[in-house]
């Protein structure tokens, strides 16, 4: 069962993650970003980079937000087809099976097999060569309940990250 997690100081730390993003038209995809971690823990913020060529790269522009997502390490196959298939060349979620839900927060999908997922609104970005950091403000964060502390903080500890 997921729960709202404590938005401060949620994650120390951020690892390999999948990032999903939505256009102005309704169309999900998501997306291995190579950079991402903490950048504010006041008010708590992420950045994840994306290079320009990239096909979500547009929909993040275009929309404004973003979901980090946090993998187990069962969940390679996920990590697989979001960072070798590219959403030019066709749907790879309902190819590969992946359901989305609607953000709580964010107009973007969650995917909620993910043991965190962390609703982000794009509030400024940097271009740092090759990427263009998108820093997001945390506005929801998902998480397995039995992965939380006792005030709501992630317990990365507890998980098996990829």
């Amino acid at each position: 069962m997921k729960v709202e997690a404590n938005k401060k100081n949620a994650l120390a730390v951020m690892p390999r993650m999948v990032v999903s993003v939505r256009d102005k038209d309704g169309h999900d995809n998501a997306l291995v970003v190579a950079y991402g971690g903490n950048c504010s823990y006041d008010p708590p913020m992420i950045m994840v980079g994306i290079v320009p060529s990239r096909y979500s790269y547009h929909m993040i522009k275009e929309n404004g937000c973003f979901v980090a997502h946090l993998l187990d390490a069962s969940q390679k196959k996920l990590y697989e087809c979001c960072g070798t298939k590219s959403g030019k060349d066709g749907d790879k979620l309902k190819e590969y099976g992946i359901k989305l839900v609607s953000g709580k927060k964010v107009n973007a999908g969650v995917i909620e097999e993910c043991p965190v997922a962390i609703e982000c609104t794009v509030v400024d970005s940097i271009m740092t060569g090759s990427h263009e950091m998108f820093i997001g403000k945390v506005e929801y964060v998902h998480a397995d309940k039995d992965i939380l502390t006792v005030d709501g903080k992630v317990d990365l500890s507890k998980l098996n990250l990829i």
